[in-house]
C-alpha cells in the first residue's frame, strides 16, 4: 500500500497507485485464467480428431483484459505528473521508481496478451483450414460435430472459471480490507514514533519497534501467499 506523501498531490498519488496496484492483481489472474482456458481448450481438442476452435469468449476476455491495461497507463500518466510537484527530493524519487515499476509491469502485461492473441489467432486460422478440408471429405455434419464437442469443453471450462471467479473477488475484498487497515495502523505508527521521538526514548526502543513493524509486515505477506494458495487450491477442487 502506497504511504502518504507531503507535498503536492500526495493523497491523490496514493490513491491512484493503490488502485493501479489492484487492477494489476485483476490484470495478473484475468491473464492466467485466459491461458488456463487456452490450455484446456487445447487439451480437450487433442483428444478428438481436430483442435476446432471457438472464438468468442476468449475474445471478449482478451478485450476487457486490454482495456484494463489501458487504464492502468492513463493512471501511470496521471500519477507521473502527480509525483514531480512533490517538494521532498527522497519521497519524489521513491514515487518516481513506484510509478516505473508500474508502468513496466502493465507494458509486460499487453506483451503477453499481445502473445496470447497471436497464438489464438494462429489457432483459429488452422481450425478453420482444417474445417474446410474435413468439409470437403466427410461432409457438413462432421464439422459440426467436431465445433460441438468443443463447446461442450469449453463451456466445461467457463463454469469453472466462475468458481474460480467468486472466490477470487473475495480474496481480492479481504485483502483490500486487509490494506486499509493496515493504512490506518500506519498513520497511528508513526503518531506514536512522534511522540516517543519528543519524549526522548532511546534508540534502541526505536529499534524494536522497527523490528516489530518489520515482523508485522511479514506476517502480511504470509497471509497474502496463505490466501493465494487457499484459491488455487479451491480451482483445483472444483476442477
Amino acid at each position: 500500500m502506497a504511504m502518504a506523501v507531503e507535498g503536492g498531490g500526495g493523497g491523490d498519488l496514493s490513491e491512484l497507485y493503490s488502485s493501479s496496484k489492484r487492477m494489476s492483481l485483476k490484470i495478473r489472474y484475468d491473464l492466467e485464467r485466459l491461458e488456463r482456458l487456452e490450455f484446456s481448450s487445447a487439451s480437450s481438442s487433442s483428444l478428438s480428431s481436430s483442435n476446432a476452435v471457438v472464438p468468442g469468449s476468449s475474445d471478449d476476455q482478451a478485450t476487457a483484459i486490454r482495456r484494463d491495461i489501458n487504464q492502468i497507463q492513463s493512471l501511470c500518466a496521471d500519477m507521473d505528473r502527480l509525483w514531480r510537484s512533490i517538494s521532498n527530493k527522497p519521497q519524489r524519487d521513491l514515487w518516481k521508481r513506484k510509478v516505473e515499476q508500474v508502468s513496466e509491469e502493465a507494458e509486460s502485461f499487453r506483451a503477453s496478451l499481445d502473445k496470447y492473441q497471436s497464438r489464438h489467432q494462429k489457432r483459429v486460422q488452422d481450425a478453420q483450414e482444417r474445417a474446410e478440408l474435413l468439409g470437403r471429405a466427410n461432409g457438413d455434419s462432421h464439422v459440426l460435430r467436431i465445433f460441438d464437442e468443443e463447446a461442450q469443453a469449453m463451456e466445461s471450462v467457463r463454469r469453472s472459471s466462475r468458481l474460480l471467479e467468486d472466490s477470487f473477488a473475495t480474496g481480492v475484498a479481504i485483502l483490500s480490507k486487509y490494506s486499509e487497515q493496515r493504512d490506518h495502523l500506519k498513520r497511528a505508527q508513526r503518531k506514536a514514533l512522534d511522540v516517543l521521538n519528543t519524549l526522548g526514548l532511546s534508540n534502541s526502543l526505536l529499534r524494536i519497534i522497527e523490528r516489530r513493524n518489520r515482523f508485522d509486515k511479514w506476517i502480511k505477506y504470509a497471509g497474502m501467499i496463505v490466501t493465494i494458495v487457499v484459491i488455487i487450491f479451491f480451482w483445483r477442487w472444483t476442477r
